[in-house]
This record gives structure tokens, C-alpha cells and sequence, in this order.
């Protein structure tokens, strides 16, 4: 698939070796980047969050299977280094080069095993499917299929990678995101519509409620496509940020089915994304959904204390088209709700007559598979 390869200016490549992968993507603009909550940040976190000030990167390097997380001065000092193995590889200068790593905690990077990747994938960078399909794949752990994304307009493109599967909880989870377009844009702008889409996006999913310590989204734009309007270039930048959301909340770990909840009446659209994110957080409410058993009192519950203000006797629910609350009154048929759970995708949506304010946020059931992947992890 091509979605960042579509985008003028952008290159990829990637190799996947077993657990540890490495993805170059090449692309010269202004950039901008969002990242993970979490007091305890990754060593390449801490590296973008100084770096992503100045506005603008020339490429970016990602491996997977370590994470250099937790892992003090030595891992701030690997991760610099990570970029200067990869600005020679590319014949470019350090400081302009983004790093992103994914993958288990608490240990050290093989940095003679990214030397030897950088140098490998550097001879391969292409504008094809094929590359890009490489990239996104060797940034994958445990997702099962790579995570692409595009928009098209007349004007311009957006396009996205990203991996994400299991930890992951709203502001951000353990996700990398590299987005790309060929607009030109202003790196304070760019700022405000990625960090706008993102509230939209990556910060309404949760598989498991556990925010990373590596999260990031970046974003750059070559300018190759010329001056285009702020506000369709956010709608743009939007709609691939949330394709891509919704793609991990798909790919959960040990998920069978995608859990979309749409809140609506809430006071404001902040308060309909809270509530909305508890009910899909919920593991009653996911388990729920596992085994398709309507049991939607979890639904109302989680809601209740989302700490949003609402009448909890004038809202209205329903799964899918089949409504199970009614203004306050209860109307379930449960046979009729069973049934609409047994598709690929769950979909719950809840009035709370308070307000004009709406969100959607994106979840996954819980399954025995989460435990036995996570539950064996590092080993």
C-alpha cells in the first residue's frame, strides 16, 4: 500500500530481522511532533522533545524491538547517536534527523545491529508500495498487519504510518505515528493541527488503558505542493490521524472485535470525549463485547463516572441500530442486541441530553489472547 510514498518529497525503507526491525523515511520540511504523557519517557522522546523546537527534520530513523526506555543517560546517548548512524547513512547533518524506538523496556539498544541496519536500508529508500509496506512493517511488535493511511485532495496529499497494538491508552498509548504531506505550512501551524488531530485521534483509543513511556506523532511537510487552506489541510491531517487510530484499536492486542462508542449531548465535546474514552477503557464493557453479551447497564455504569454531569434518567442508548435506552426508559430487546453484536465491529451510542457536544473514541474487546501475550512478553 502507498500513502506516505504518495506524498511529494517522502521516501521509505525498512528491514524486519526477528524481533528488531529498522524503518528510514526520508523527507525534508518543516516538522512537528506530540508525545507521550507519561513522567517515565523514553531516551528518543526526550531527544524529540528538545529537537522538534527547531521546526523541522530532514528524515527520521525507528527501530523496533527495544524500546531504550528506562534506560538513563546511556539511553539519551544512544539515541543521539542512533541519529548520527543514520544522518551517515543519509548524508545528512545530525541535529535534522528524528528518532522513534518501540519495544521492551528497560534494555539497552544493539547500536552495532542499527549501524549495520542503517546501512543496509539507507542503498534501498524508494517512493514505492513496496518500500513503504517494508517501513511500516519493521516498526510493527505485536501488531498484526502494518497500519498505512491517505488522503487525496486536487491540491495535496496526507499520508500516515503507525504502529500500535497493545499498550495503549488515551493521551497516546504505545504508538509511533509518522504523518506527511506535501502542503506548505508554517511548523507552529503544523503544531496546532497535528496536536488538534491528535486530541481527535490517538487520544481517544484505548486497548488496554496503559499510556507508554515512547509514544510520538510526527509531522512534516515537504512543501512541494504549495500554499494550501489551513482548514482543509487540518480536516486532512484529521482524517488520517483517525483512520490510523481506529486501525490499532482494530489490531488490539488479541482483539476480535473493534468497540467504536459515539457520545453525544454531552455539555461540551471535551465531556462527550471523557465519557466516551471510559466506556471503551472499561473491561466489563470490553469483555462484554468479547463474549456479545448485551449487557449495556456496563455501558450507563462506565459512563456514570466518567465525572461528566448528566441526568442518568433522560439518556438514550443503542448498539448499532438496535435501542436499548430510551430517554431514561428501558426498551432492550436482547435478542435483537445479542445479534448486533456479532459483526467485526461494535458500535454503542449514547445520548445524555446535556448538551450539544460530541466524540467518538475506539477500543477493542478483551480476550484470554491479551493475557497470553502479554503475559509472556520479554520471554
Amino acid at each position: 500500500m502507498k500513502s506516505i510514498c504518495a506524498v511529494e518529497g517522502v521516501t521509505a525503507a525498512g528491514l524486519k530481522e526477528g524481533k528488531f526491525g529498522l524503518a528510514l523515511i526520508r523527507a525534508s520540511g518543516t516538522a512537528a511532533g506530540v508525545f507521550t504523557s507519561n513522567k517515565v519517557r523514553a531516551a528518543p522522546v526526550e531527544v524529540m522533545m528538545e529537537r522538534i523546537e527547531r521546526g523541522a527534520l530532514d528524515a527520521v530513523v525507528v527501530n523496533s524491538g527495544c524500546a531504550n526506555a528506562y534506560t538513563g543517560e546511556r539511553g539519551y546517548r544512544d539515541a543521539v547517536e542512533m541519529c548520527e548512524i543514520a544522518a551517515g547513512a543519509l548524508n545528512l547533518a545530525p541535529g535534522s534527523v528524528g528518532v522513534a524506538s518501540t519495544g521492551v523496556i528497560g534494555r539497552y539498544l544493539d547500536l552495532p545491529l542499527i549501524r549495520d541496519q542503517c546501512g543496509r536500508a539507507a542503498p534501498l529508500l524508494a517512493r514505492s508500495a513496496d518500500a513503504e509496506d517494508a517501513a511500516a512493517k519493521a516498526i510493527m511488535t505485536t501488531d498484526t498487519f502494518p497500519k498505512h493511511a491517505l488522503f487525496e485532495t486536487e491540491t495535496f496529499s496526507v499520508g500516515g504510518i503507525t504502529k500500535g497494538s497493545g499498550m495503549i491508552a488515551p493521551n497516546m498509548g504505545t504508538m509511533l505515528a509518522f504523518i506527511y504531506t506535501d502542503a506548505e505550512v508554517e511548523a507552529p501551524v503544523l503544531q496546532d493541527i497535528l496536536r488538534q488531530a491528535t486530541r481527535r485521534s490517538f487520544n481517544r483509543v484505548v486497548v488496554d488503558g496503559d499510556t507508554s513511556t515512547n509514544d510520538v506523532a510526527f509531522c512534516t511537510a515537504t512543501g512541494a505542493a504549495g500554499r494550501v487552506d489551513r482548514a482543509e489541510l487540518a480536516r486532512a491531517v484529521e482524517t488520517v490521524c483517525r483512520d490510523l487510530a481506529v486501525q490499532i484499536a482494530r489490531d488490539g492486542e488479541g482483539a476480535t472485535k473493534l468497540l467504536e462508542v459515539t457520545v453525544r449531548g454531552a455539555p461540551d465535546e471535551d465531556a462527550a470525549a471523557a465519557v466516551a474514552r471510559t466506556v471503551v477503557a472499561s473491561p466489563l464493557v470490553k469483555t462484554a463485547v468479547y463474549g456479545e453479551d448485551p449487557n449495556w447497564g456496563r455501558v450507563v455504569a462506565a459512563a456514570g463516572r466518567a465525572g461528566v454531569e448528566f441526568d442518568p434518567y433522560a439518556v438514550s442508548l443503542r448498539v448499532g441500530e438496535i435501542p436499548l435506552v430510551l430517554r431514561g426508559e428501558i426498551v432492550a430487546d436482547l435478542g435483537a442486541a445479542k445479534a448486533a453484536m456479532r459483526g467485526a465491529t461494535v458500535a454503542f451510542d449514547l445520548d445524555l441530553a446535556a448538551g450539544d457536544g460530541k466524540a467518538t473514541a475506539w477500543g477493542c474487546d478483551l480476550t484470554e489472547k491479551y493475557v497470553e501475550i502479554n503475559g509472556k512478553y520479554t520471554t
